[in-house]
């Protein structure tokens, strides 16, 4: 069945009140699998019972991701996708297709906060992904052949997040990690892919990220801890 047809039967089943129902993901576009499930964000009017609220479930024959919110759990999660960079939901609103109700303002700021893309890094984020990837590339230079393929393939990860950080842009994760690299940088994306389970290749972009960041750094990384 049409995934559109189903989200409207199942809104109309089981959320008849709703404000409004956004279906999103890859299912209405060109990256659609066999595996791809009904990511379904749903606002319910303020004060209702069941939000918020995330549950799986299947319905009609599709596996369904359910999003239940009220305005102020809404907003609430929307803010907490903001200090990790990574924008999960505001992504799901505003990219998503409307399939009842009204949630054109809704999808309008979320996708001005998109556009927008992340805060600044302060100095103190900047140093510690630096510190981070210069601890890796240490263990990269010195592990032993068992642990080198975990460590080059975490290092491979920390790169790629560490030059999305440090280029201002959103990043991801899983499948987001790449799409975020190709929005920001197509041909970086590719290079990238590539050094996949090479070491050399990785060290050579992890060193790259970090001269962009300002080099690597491990004396004089300081954090201070906290009482309990």
């Amino acid at each position: 069945m049409d995934p559109l047809q189903t989200t409207r039967q199942l809104a109309a089943e089981l959320f008849p009140q709703a404000v409004w129902v956004i279906l999103s993901g890859s299912v209405l576009t060109s990256a659609r699998t066999a595996g791809s499930d009904l990511d379904i964000v749903v606002l319910l009017p303020d004060g209702s019972t069941g939000a918020p609220r995330r549950e799986s479930l299947r319905y009609d024959g599709w596996p369904v991701e359910l999003f239940v919110h009220d305005q102020a759990s809404l907003a609430h999660y929307l803010a907490m996708d903001l200090p990790g960079r990574r924008p999960v939901l505001h992504r799901m609103v505003a990219l998503g297709t409307v399939v009842t109700g009204d949630a054109a303002g809704t999808q309008a700021a979320a996708r001005r906060t998109l556009q927008a893309g992340p805060a600044p890094l302060d100095q103190a984020e900047q140093d510690t992904i630096r510190y981070a990837l210069t601890d890796l590339l240490d263990d990269l230079a010195h592990a032993p052949d068992g642990e080198q393929a975990v460590v080059a393939t975490y290092a491979w990860l920390r790169t790629a997040e560490a030059t999305l950080n440090f280029r201002n842009h959103w990043i991801g994760n899983g499948k987001w990690l790449l799409r975020e690299l190709r929005d920001l940088d197509p041909a970086y994306a590719d290079r990238w892919l590539a050094a996949r389970g090479s070491t050399p290749a990785i060290r050579g972009l992890a060193e790259e990220v970090l001269t962009l960041a300002g080099g690597p750094l491990f004396a004089g990384y300081r954090v201070a801890g906290e009482r309990g």
